[in-house]
C-alpha cells in the first residue's frame, strides 16, 4: 500500500515525546493483543420469524477494507451514494452470511454459494416461508428471495435496485404475495455530464422570513447537482411476484418512500418534486405524497408537502401542513397523519400543537379528526377497535406520554401510560410486546381483551434488571412475570406465545458472551439455543466494577471501572484512561440514575478505551458527566463548571480507591465527547493529556444549535463563547491528539473543526497532533484506518500516560 496515502497534518513542530518521535509515514498497526481485537468475530445479527419459528443469523461485517471506501462517491442532497450501481455509500448494517435455526427442532439451514456483495436489508415475508434482502455488486444491487420451506433462493432477473433516496428499496406486501420494489432506470443511461460551457452563477436569495437550518453537508451545491441527483434518483416502482415475474406500478419518480396497505390493495408513495434546495438536504424537499393501486393507478393525491427551508428553530420543529403519513395497521386501508396547529413550532402559544387525522379508503370523505395534542405527536401503535396506544413529546421539559386509548374517541377518556422525562430510565415502562394481525402487520399483543406484556432493561438503583410484566388495562397496575438474575444480564428477545409464559432471551455474564436461550415460564425451565463462543479469549480475566460516587453539587454519578487481568489491589496505582460522553438533563435526579448492570458482558470492542487494559492501564468507561438545567437555567448556562465538577469526582473517586493516581490519569473521547476533552484540558488541570476524535471545538460554525441548544449563536453568543473550548485555546496546557475523518458528513463536526483547533494550538505552540483519515467519515470504518487510529492511540498512551 502507498504509504502516502494517509495526510497526517502534523506540521511542523517536533512533538517532545518521551521516547521516540511518533511516526507520519503511513498506516501503522498497534500491537497484536490490541490487533486483534479487529478481526474478532461477535455473535451475529438475528431476526426472529414473524411465526416465531425460525432464527435467522446473519454475519456481520463489521469493518470495511480501504478500498472499499476509496471508491467513488457522490455528495448529493445529503446523500453518499456509490454512482456505480446506484446505491447509498457506506450502508450502517451489512452481512456476510445467512443461516437459519429452527426454535423447537433445533435444525439448521444455511444459505450456500451466494454471489460475492454485501447482503443488505433482509426482511421476513409476514407469512414466515421466504426471506427477502439484497446483494450488493459492483454494477447493481440485486434482489433475492430465499424459500425456507424448499430451501431454495431465487435471484429476481432483470431487477437492478435503486436505493440513492429510499435506502430500502423493496418491501413484502402484507399478504405475503409479491414485493414492491424500486428499480433503478436508469442503470444503463449516461449520466449528465457537467462542463464549463454550462457553468451559471449560484444564486440564492432570502425571503423575508426566518430559515434557520443546522450546518449541513453533501448539499447540492451547483445545477449539475441537481441533475445527477434527478438522474441518480429516478426510479419505477415494480410488483415482483413469488416466481419472479415482474410489472410497473406507476410511473418513474424520485420515490421519497413507499409503503403497501394492510389489505395489500393500495400503496403510500411520495414523490420528491421540483424545485430542488441549495440549503437543505432531501428530507426537506417538496413530495407529493400519492394513494395509489397495486397496478399504479392514481387514486388520490393526499398532501403535496412544500420545500421546506424554514421549518422553526427547534428540536421539536417541524413542517406545516400534513406530515407523518402512514397506514393504520388494524384496519384494511385508513391513512393516519398529523397536522401542526402551531405553524410548527413548539414555543407558539396554543392549546393544541398537533391535530391526528385519519381517512379510509376510497378516500372520498372528509378526514376525520382522531386526537388533539397539547405537546408534539410522536406516533401510534395500533391494537384493535377498542385499544391503541398514542403517544406524544416535548423537547423544553424532555417530556414524553403515552395514551391508552379508544380508537373510537381518542380524546375521551384517555388511560395515561406514561408521563415522564425521556431521559428518566428508572421510570421507563418498557416497550409492549406486538404480534401480527390478521393484515400480517404487527399491533398490540392483547391477552383477555384487557392485559399488555411489556419488556424492557429495568435501570435501577442496583444497575439494570431486564423484565416482563403483564399491564391491567382496566386497573393500571403491573404484575411482574420474570426479571434477569444476578449472576447473569438476561433480556427479552420475543415472547412466543400468547400468554406470555414462553420467552427467547439473551443472556450473558461478566465473562460469558451473550447467547440465546428459550424459557419457559410454567415449567421453570431454560434451554440454551446457540453457542457463539468468547470473541476475547485473552480477556477473560478483566475485572469490572460499577463504581458509585458524588460531585459537588449532590448530583450522584456512576462509572464503570475495569481493571486489566492479574491486577491486585497490592500491586499500587495504575495509569487510567478516562472515556466519557456528557449528556443533558432537566432534572438533577434523573441525571443520578445508573444505566448499566454489574454483570453485562465485557465487551472489548475496538471502538473505545477496552483495548488498552492490554496496555496494563485501568479504564473508567463511560464516568457520567451530565449537564443539568439548574432553578429554570438551560443546562449549558453551567455547561463548564459542571463538566468539571463531574471530571473531578470520578478523579476523587479512583484516586481514593487506590487505583488511579491523580496525576497520571487520560481523558478521551468521540464527538461530542471530543468537545468535552478539549473543555477539560482548557478549563482543569485534572488530566495528564487527551485524545478528541471527530469532534467540534467552535460552536459559532453551529450557529443554529447543538446537541441540546436550541438557542442560535445571537441569542446566545455568551455560551456558545464559553462552551468553545477554540476560543480558549491558549489555556490548554496539556498534550491532545486529535483524529478526524476528511469525509465527515456528521452535522456540527465538520473536519474544518479539527483543521482549524490544531492550527490555533500549532500557533499558540501547544503539544498537539492531527491525524486526517482519508475516505473517513463521522465513525471510522476500513480496517487500515482502525488499525491506524488504534495504534495512534496506543503510542500516545505509551509516551503521555504509561512513561514516566
Amino acid at each position: 500500500m502507498n504509504n502516502n496515502i494517509i495526510a497526517f497534518l502534523a506540521g511542523s513542530i517536533m512533538l517532545p515525546l518521551a521516547t521516540s518521535p511518533l511516526a507520519d509515514d503511513g498506516y501503522q498497526i498497534p500491537s497484536k493483543p490490541i490487533a486483534s481485537i479487529v478481526d474478532a468475530k461477535l455473535a451475529p445479527s438475528t431476526r426472529l420469524s414473524p411465526d416465531k419459528q425460525w432464527m435467522a443469523f446473519f454475519e456481520r461485517q463489521r469493518i470495511a477494507s480501504l478500498d472499499e471506501l476509496a471508491k467513488p462517491e457522490l455528495k448529493l442532497a445529503g446523500i453518499k451514494l456509490n454512482p456505480d450501481n446506484f446505491s447509498r455509500a457506506r450502508p450502517r448494517s451489512k452481512y456476510l452470511s445467512i443461516a437459519f435455526q429452527h426454535l423447537k427442532t433445533d435444525k439448521k439451514i444455511s444459505i450456500d454459494n451466494l454471489p460475492k456483495g454485501r447482503i443488505l436489508s433482509p426482511s421476513w415475508s409476514p407469512n414466515s416461508e421466504h426471506l427477502a434482502f439484497f446483494i450488493e455488486q459492483a454494477k447493481e444491487a440485486n434482489l433475492f428471495i430465499y424459500s425456507i420451506n424448499t430451501d431454495t433462493l431465487q435471484k429476481v432477473d432483470n431487477l437492478a435496485l435503486n436505493s440513492v433516496i429510499t435506502s430500502r428499496p423493496y418491501r413484502w406486501l402484507p399478504d405475503s404475495s409479491a414485493i414492491i420494489a424500486n428499480k433503478a432506470i436508469n442503470i444503463n443511461v449516461d449520466a449528465p455530464q457537467d462542463s464549463a460551457a454550462s457553468a451559471i452563477p449560484i444564486v440564492s436569495q432570502t425571503t423575508g422570513e426566518k430559515a434557520p437550518a443546522r450546518t449541513y453537508q453533501n448539499l447540492l451545491a451547483t445545477p449539475h447537482d441537481k441533475a445527477l441527483f434527478k438522474y441518480y434518483g429516478l426510479g419505477q416502482l415494480v410488483k415482483v411476484s413469488l416466481k419472479g415475474d415482474m410489472t410497473k406500478v406507476g410511473k418513474p419518480a424520485l420515490i421519497r418512500g413507499f409503503r403497501a396497505s394492510p389489505d395489500a390493495k393500495h400503496l403510500l408513495v411520495g414523490h420528491i418534486q421540483q424545485p430542488f434546495s441549495y440549503l437543505v438536504p432531501y428530507s426537506r424537499f417538496a413530495t407529493s405524497w400519492q394513494v395509489i393501486d397495486t397496478n399504479g393507478m392514481l387514486i388520490k393525491e393526499i398532501v403535496r408537502q412544500p420545500l421546506a427551508e424554514n421549518i422553526p428553530q427547534g428540536f421539536d420543529s417541524v413542517r406545516t401542513g400534513k406530515r407523518s403519513l402512514s397506514w393504520r395497521d388494524d384496519k384494511p386501508a385508513t391513512l393516519v397523519w398529523a397536522e401542526a396547529q402551531d405553524k410548527g413550532s413548539m414555543k407558539a402559544d396554543v392549546e393544541f400543537h398537533d391535530f391526528i387525522y385519519t381517512q379510509a379508503a376510497p378516500f372520498t370523505e372528509s378526514p376525520a379528526l382522531f386526537a388533539k395534542l397539547d405537546r408534539r405527536y410522536s406516533g401510534i401503535t395500533w391494537g384493535n377497535d377498542k385499544i391503541a396506544m398514542l403517544s406524544d413529546w416535548r423537547f423544553s421539559d424532555r417530556k414524553v406520554r403515552t395514551f391508552i386509548v379508544n380508537p373510537n374517541n381518542a380524546d375521551k377518556d384517555r388511560i395515561t401510560f406514561e408521563d415522564r422525562s425521556y431521559n428518566d430510565a428508572y421510570n421507563d415502562p418498557g416497550n409492549v410486546v406486538q404480534k401480527q394481525n390478521a393484515f400480517g402487520r404487527y399491533t398490540l399483543s392483547i391477552q383477555d381483551s384487557r392485559y399488555l406484556f411489556l419488556t424492557g432493561i429495568g435501570a435501577s438503583e442496583q444497575g439494570n434488571i431486564p423484565f416482563l410484566d403483564r399491564y391491567d388495562i382496566n386497573t393500571q397496575k403491573k404484575e411482574r412475570l420474570w426479571h434477569s438474575e444476578a449472576p447473569y444480564y438476561e433480556r427479552v428477545r420475543g415472547v412466543l406465545d400468547d400468554a406470555g409464559t414462553k420467552l427467547i432471551t439473551i443472556r450473558e455474564s461478566k465473562t460469558e458472551q451473550p447467547n440465546f436461550f428459550i424459557r419457559d415460564l410454567t415449567k421453570q425451565s431454560i434451554t440454551q439455543f446457540s453457542d457463539f463462543p468468547h470473541p476475547y479469549p485473552t480477556f477473560t480475566n478483566v475485572k469490572k466494577e460499577l463504581v458509585k460516587y458524588t460531585r459537588d453539587d449532590g448530583v450522584e454519578l456512576s462509572g464503570t471501572l475495569y481493571l486489566p487481568p492479574g491486577y491486585k489491589k497490592s500491586d499500587g496505582t495504575l495509569p487510567v484512561l478516562m472515556w466519557a460522553y456528557p449528556l443533558e438533563y432537566k432534572d438533577k435526579s434523573v441525571a443520578s440514575q445508573v444505566r448499566e448492570s454489574p454483570y453485562e458482558f465485557t465487551y472489548i470492542g475496538y471502538w473505545g478505551p477496552m483495548p488498552y487494559l492490554a496496555k496494563g492501564i485501568a479504564i473508567f468507561d463511560d464516568p457520567k458527566m451530565p449537564i443539568v438545567g439548574i432553578e429554570g437555567k438551560e443546562p449549558n448556562d453551567t455547561f463548564r463548571k459542571q463538566l468539571v465538577s463531574s471530571a473531578k469526582a470520578a478523579v476523587d473517586v479512583l484516586v481514593k480507591k487506590g487505583v488511579a493516581d491523580k496525576n497520571n490519569i487520560a481523558i478521551a473521547g468521540h464527538s461530542y465527547g471530543a468537545f468535552m476533552v478539549a473543555n477539560l484540558l482548557a478549563h482543569s488541570d485534572l488530566f495528564k493529556t487527551g485524545i478528541a476524535r471527530s469532534g467540534a471545538y467552535n460552536r459559532s460554525l453551529t450557529p443554529f444549535g447543538f446537541q441540546g441548544e436550541e438557542r442560535n449563536f445571537w441569542e446566545g453568543q455568551h455560551v456558545y463563547a464559553t462552551m468553545s473550548p477554540f476560543f480558549h485555546a491558549e489555556k490548554i496546557n496539556e498534550p491532545m491528539l486529535m483524529i478526524h475523518g476528511k469525509e465527515d458528513p456528521n452535522s456540527g463536526t465538520f473536519p474544518m473543526q479539527s483543521e482549524r483547533m490544531y492550527n490555533a494550538l500549532t500557533g499558540l505552540g501547544k503539544d498537539a497532533r492531527l491525524v486526517m483519515l482519508p475516505y473517513e467519515g463521522h465513525g471510522y470504518r476500513a480496517r487500515e484506518s482502525i488499525l491506524h487510529v488504534l495504534w495512534e492511540q496506543e503510542r500516545w498512551l505509551e509516551n503521555y500516560l504509561i512513561a514516566k
